[in-house]
């Protein structure tokens, strides 16, 4: 599918979809727990849905209702598959899987698309078979297809955590082995998601130890419990409205979003308000005015998946920005860094590629026809660029916005944006 963008103005209020981070692990932990959990205002999307499936594939029981799931879960006894194992485009969801699988007694094999199937496992692949599961690689390459068979013990394992999502899947999932579990970090980028995960363990009660993000040591035993809780909205979504607003002079009023919540996007709003934009906070909204951006100097190892929405915003900043150490970028549905200074720089922009991120100055915008490369946020990237473009941009691949922000293109036609998705 084709997304066309003209240069707009787009302004307005917003209700931000939930989070997809909290969905997942609420999907997980639902599934985990003995009994029945609600999980309301999910974010529903592929990502989401893959997770949705992956949970029932395992042996839990999940009713969508008109505004949440209802889950009930199988008390960390997951069943073993009846077929292969299919996470779509979910990469939080294969890494989550694989070990929640690996609780279990029989074989499971996990795969997912074509860019699934290029993501690194291997760090996680290790540390199961160090626990004392079975793992392995169908093509020897650390990547799925991965062939899974439990169970889990426990014990010590190290963990080269390039992404987070090797450690929330430990964190996760270890509480419920039989015996206690160490795992110590060679690497960790991402802390906020992992304090997010953090964050779903304390509301249960689990009893762990973090010793300064070098090493956790987990109890076995531990049991979860159901609860009742309320998705919060989603800052990796805000996001491109934020950058929108900051670079157009326009506001927006974001809806459902917390700023106690542990999403690591949420500095975003932080950052973009250093940079020159005008930002207030009120309940539970978040109003973002622009004003003209100064460039800065961004570490985004902590928010590696508001570097192609960042990159757009370092193309309206006066002088230089330079988004850096934040080299896991190149492992997500694409090397995110690689592709936003292709397709920007196709459009004009100031832009070049460093080893962990990249250095963008002000720049003048044309529109053109540019590859999404079937990744969400670069997608979604690229429309704010358009948005901001003189002529017309033409972004393919479209169809990937579903994977995390379905209602992208309508929320934003609806606030004033010429922006339109086509067969």
């Amino acid at each position: 599918m084709l997304l066309k963008v003209r240069k707009s103005r787009a302004s307005g209020r917003i209700m931000v979809p939930g989070s997809k981070s909290h969905t997942i692990r609420a999907l997980f932990l639902g599934a985990l727990a003995q009994g029945k959990s609600e999980i309301r205002n999910p974010l529903v999307s592929s990502d989401a849905l893959s997770a949705v499936e992956v949970c029932r594939t395992l042996g839990a029981k999940i009713d969508h209702l008109e505004d949440r799931y209802v889950i009930e879960g199988f008390g960390a006894k997951p069943k073993t598959p009846l077929d292969v194992v299919n996470v779509g485009n979910s990469g939080t969801t294969l890494r989550f899987g694989v070990m929640t699988a690996a609780l279990g007694e029989g074989y499971s094999v996990f795969t997912g698309d074509d860019q699934i199937r290029k993501r690194p496992l291997d760090p996680l692949v290790s540390a199961i078979k160090n626990l004392g599961a079975q793992a392995f690689s169908t093509r020897e390459n650390g990547m799925a297809p991965v062939v899974i068979k439990g169970r889990l013990k426990g014990g010590s394992t190290e963990l080269d955590s390039v992404t987070s999502q090797y450690l929330s899947s430990l964190l996760i999932n270890a509480p419920v082995i039989d015996s206690d579990t160490e795992v110590i970090l060679t690497r960790l980028n991402e802390k906020p998601y992992v304090d997010m995960t953090m964050w779903w363990l304390d509301k249960q009660g689990i009893r762990y130890e973090n010793h300064d993000y070098r090493s956790f040591y987990i109890k076995g035993g531990q049991s979860y419990n159901p609860f009742d809780i309320t998705i919060p909205g989603d800052f990796s979504s805000a996001s491109f409205f934020a950058v929108q607003a900051a670079i157009s002079g326009e506001e927006f009023i974001l809806d459902n979003l917390d700023m106690t919540d542990p999403q690591g996007d949420k500095e975003v709003f932080a950052i973009l308000e250093d940079m020159g934009a005008k930002i207030k906070t009120q309940g539970g909204s978040i109003i973002i005015k622009g004003d003209e951006l100064l460039g800065r100097e961004i570490d985004m190892n902590a928010i590696p998946d508001a570097l192609p929405a960042m990159a757009v915003a370092g193309c309206f900043a006066k002088g230089e920005t330079r988004l850096v150490n934040v080299p896991q970028a190149r492992l997500k549905e694409t090397d995110r860094i690689h592709v936003m200074c292709e397709q920007l720089g196709s459009m004009g922009a100031d832009i070049e590629e460093l080893e962990d991120g990249l250095v963008i100055r002000r720049s003048h915008l044309k529109g053109c026809r540019v590859n999404g490369y079937y990744d969400h946020r670069v997608v979604m990237a690229l429309a704010v660029a358009g948005l901001n473009a003189q002529g017309e941009t033409i972004i393919d691949t479209a169809e990937a916005i579903n994977v995390t922000f379905p209602d992208f293109v309508k929320l934003m036609s609806k606030s004033g944006a010429d922006m339109s998705i086509h067969s």
